[in-house]
């Protein structure tokens, strides 16, 4: 069997050939999980292992891959999973392929599964499948990764990488997610703690300590009690927000900082979505 490597080590083992880029990244509030962004056209993986995991999907073209005794091909829509240890390679079909890829630990997914039953899981999660068609998995598993890469907004990142991990661990592993009770006054102590707190980098963990929920409980109760996510509300709270502070004749970089977005271009995507124009545009037809 291939000796156990980082993906760093087999991306390092062949050099990348023109048109092709890869690039790492970290997950400041997930220590320990490695992420990359990578397009390959003629990249070829060796045979090799991990003693991680290896989660991911493919934005565009398509991967193929030997892994657990047969051959698997990966497009967009599919999500991807090689389980520590698995032997496995990777290569372009076609034209080549863009992906995003993370690799949880095991004791990572264990605890994100335990999180996800709402008992202690000390068993090895276990993938059934190389591939599996998820469009909706997918999608989750690339906002989430892009919003980790981008590192603009940490709990965009936090909540949609746990609400993919539970989602595929409860639809593609051996795992049964806690059954889901009403909440109101656990979500309503948390929705006060963000209409308080909206400009603050608050944390998945700390609105569960508030709620006394496990983080994923807490996602699933407060979309149930509310029609959206905590972070999903934080963020409508700092466009209302926004939209006082833009009243009272402030200038939108100022009202970026004050209503806790990450910068101008932050606010502005979130307040065009909300409130339909741009927050300059906003602040004109108030002045005229």
């Amino acid at each position: 069997m291939a000796a156990p490597v980082t993906q760093a080590e087999t991306l390092t083992a062949t050099p990348l050939g023109a048109g092709e880029g890869a690039q790492f990244f970290d997950a400041p509030r997930f220590p320990g999980l490695d992420c990359l962004t990578a397009t390959f056209r003629t990249h070829v993986y060796a045979p090799h292992t991990h003693e991680t995991y290896v989660v991911g999907t493919v934005n565009a073209g398509c991967e193929t891959w030997n892994a657990r005794g047969a051959r698997h091909y990966a497009g967009p829509g599919d999500v991807l999973f090689n389980l520590p240890l698995d032997v496995h390679d990777g290569a372009p079909f076609g034209d080549g392929y863009s992906y995003r890829m993370t690799y949880p630990t095991v004791a990572f997914m264990q605890q994100v599964a335990s999180v996800v039953c709402g008992r202690t899981v000390t068993a090895t999660p276990t993938f059934k499948a190389s591939v599996v068609r998820d469009p909706d998995g997918a999608r989750i598993f690339a906002d989430a990764h892009a919003a980790l890469e981008s590192g603009l907004d940490a709990l965009a990142g936090e909540e949609l990488l746990l609400r993919a991990y539970g989602r595929l661990l409860t639809r593609h592993a051996d795992i049964r997610p806690a059954a889901l009770g009403r909440e109101p006054t656990a979500v309503a102590r948390v929705r006060e703690a963000i209409e308080q707190r909206y400009a603050e980098s608050v944390t998945l963990a700390e609105l569960a300590q508030i709620a006394r929920l496990s983080t994923y409980h807490l996602i699933r109760a407060f979309r149930a009690e509310v029609g959206l996510t905590p972070h999903a509300y934080l963020i409508d709270v700092r466009v209302r927000r926004a939209r006082d502070l833009l009243r009272a004749d402030l200038a939108p970089v100022e009202v970026a900082l004050r209503a806790g977005f990450a910068d101008q271009a932050h606010l502005t995507r979130a307040f065009k979505a909300r409130i339909g124009v741009a927050p300059g545009a906003y602040r004109r037809a108030l002045r005229g």
